[in-house]
C-alpha cells in the first residue's frame, strides 16, 4: 500500500540533494566549527555558505542570520529577545494575533508572568489578521507585534507589509513566522518589512532540529540561552554544522524553483479541490475561501461526517484534520475557533497539503479514497 503524503505542512521529507549535501559533514567533516584546525574551519566555512544561502531567499544579509534548531526556538528568541530588554515587571506591551501557533502563544502567555502585557487580536471570518486591528491594540508601551505570515492549518496569507507600515509609523519592532512560507511564496524582508522572521528547516525539505531568525540589522535582542557567544551571542551553544548545511541547501533549492514550484502546486491543489467539489457539491466548504492562500494548502470542511473519521478510515492517506501540533485531541483548533466557527461546524475539517513529491496521480486516488469514504459514511 502506497502512501500518499498530503501533510507537508506538518512536515516534509528530506531532499535527497540535501541529504547528499549534509553527508560529508556527518562523516569526514566532523570538526567543531570553533576550533582553529583545519576540520573546524572547514565546517565554519561551510555554516557560513549557509548563511548566505538563507539571506538569499529572505534578501538580508548574511550577518542578519542567526542559525537555531528549529521554527520554536526562533519565535521564542524573537518574542522573549526583544521583550526581556524592558525591566520584568514593567509592564511593556505586546500584541498577537489569535490564531498563532503555540510557538508563539505559549512565550507570549508565559511573558505576562514575568509581568509584561498581552493584547490577542482578533481574526476574521476569512482568516486574516486585519491591520485596523493591529492598530487599534497599539499602545504608547508596545515594544512588538508578532503575526504569522501565514497560517499553517488555513493556509491564509496575513497582510504583513500593510502591518508593518503601521508598526513603523509607530516605532514598534514587528516580527512574522514564516515558517509556512518560505520557499513557497516570497518571503523578502524588505519587501515584508519586518524585523525579525522566522525560518523552520523541516517545513523545507531540511531535517527536524534546524531553523533560523532574521534579525534586522540595528535590532537589539537579549539571549534566554547564555554560554559562549555562538551565533553573534545570541545562541550559545557548538553549531549543528551538518543540518545548518542541509538549511542551506534547501534554501538554495527553494530560491531556484519558488515561482515553478509555486504554480505546480497550486494547480495541484485547485485539482484536489475540483474533484471533492464534483463528488460532494455545494455543501463543501473551503476555510479561507475569500482570503490569499498558500498555494499548496486546502482546509475543507466535508459535511455531515468527523473529518477523523474519515481519515481513519483511509490508512493510505497521510493528512491532518488540523495541525499536527494539536493531532490526537477533540479540542477545536485555535484557527478554527478564531475564525468563528464552532466545534459540531467544524468536525469535518481536513487539511490537505501538497507539496514537491505529490503527483496528480496522488491527487486523484486521494479524492477518490476520500469521496468513498465519505458517501459511506453519509449513507451509513
Amino acid at each position: 500500500m502506497r502512501q500518499i503524503y498530503l501533510d507537508y505542512n506538518a512536515t516534509t521529507p528530506i531532499a535527497p540533494s540535501i541529504q547528499e549535501a549534509m553527508l560529508p559533514f556527518i562523516t569526514e567533516y566532523y570538526g567543531n566549527p570553533s576550533s582553529t584546525h583545519a576540520l573546524g574551519r572547514a565546517c565554519q566555512e561551510a555554516i557560513e555558505d549557509a548563511r548566505l544561502q538563507v539571506a538569499g531567499i529572505l534578501g538580508a544579509d548574511s550577518d542578519e542570520v542567526i542559525f537555531t534548531s528549529g521554527g520554536t526556538e526562533s519565535n521564542n528568541l524573537a518574542l522573549k529577545g526583544v521583550m526581556l530588554r524592558e525591566p520584568v515587571g514593567s509592564g511593556a506591551h505586546l500584541v498577537i494575533s489569535a490564531f498563532e501557533h503555540p510557538a508563539i502563544e505559549a512565550p507570549a502567555k508565559f511573558l505576562t508572568q514575568l509581568g509584561y502585557e498581552l493584547t490577542v487580536v482578533p481574526v476574521n471570518s476569512d482568516g486574516v489578521v486585519e491591520p485596523e486591528a493591529v492598530e487599534a491594540a497599539l499602545r504608547p508601551d508596545t515594544k512588538l507585534v508578532s503575526i504569522m505570515h501565514a497560517n499553517n492549518e488555513l493556509g491564509t496569507v496575513q497582510p504583513i507589509r500593510e502591518i508593518s507600515e503601521i508598526c513603523r509609523a509607530r516605532e514598534v519592532l514587528l516580527h512574522t513566522d514564516a515558517a509556512q512560507t518560505v520557499g513557497k511564496i516570497g518571503t523578502y524582508v524588505n519587501e515584508l518589512g519586518v524585523d525579525l522572521l522566522t525560518v523552520a528547516g523541516h517545513k523545507l525539505y531540511a531535517p527536524k532540529g534546524v531553523g533560523a531568525l532574521f534579525v534586522k540589522q540595528g535590532v537589539a535582542l537579549e539571549p534566554f540561552m547564555h554560554g559562549a557567544g555562538h551565533e553573534g551571542g545570541l545562541r550559545a551553544g557548538t553549531e549543528n554544522t551538518p543540518y545548518i548545511v542541509a538549511l542551506g541547501k534547501a534554501t538554495a533549492l527553494a530560491v531556484r524553483g519558488l515561482g515553478e514550484n509555486g504554480d505546480r502546486m497550486a494547480a495541484l491543489r485547485d485539482r484536489l479541490l475540483d474533484r471533492l467539489t464534483k463528488g460532494i457539491g455545494d455543501e463543501l466548504t473551503v476555510h479561507g475561501a475569500r482570503a490569499e492562500r498558500l498555494p499548496n494548502t486546502l482546509s475543507v470542511n466535508l459535511p455531515r461526517v468527523h473529518g477523523a473519521d474519515v481519515l481513519a478510515q483511509i490508512p493510505e492517506i497521510c493528512a491532518s484534520t488540523g495541525s499536527a501540533c494539536h493531532s490526537g485531541t477533540t479540542n477545536l483548533s485555535a484557527s478554527l475557533r478564531a475564525i468563528g466557527l464552532t466545534a459540531e461546524q467544524a468536525q469535518g475539517t481536513v487539511r490537505l497539503s501538497v507539496g514537491w513529491y505529490t503527483s496528480e496521480e496522488d491527487i486523484d486516488r486521494a479524492a477518490s479514497k476520500i469521496l468513498g469514504v465519505w458517501e459511506n459514511l453519509v449513507s451509513g
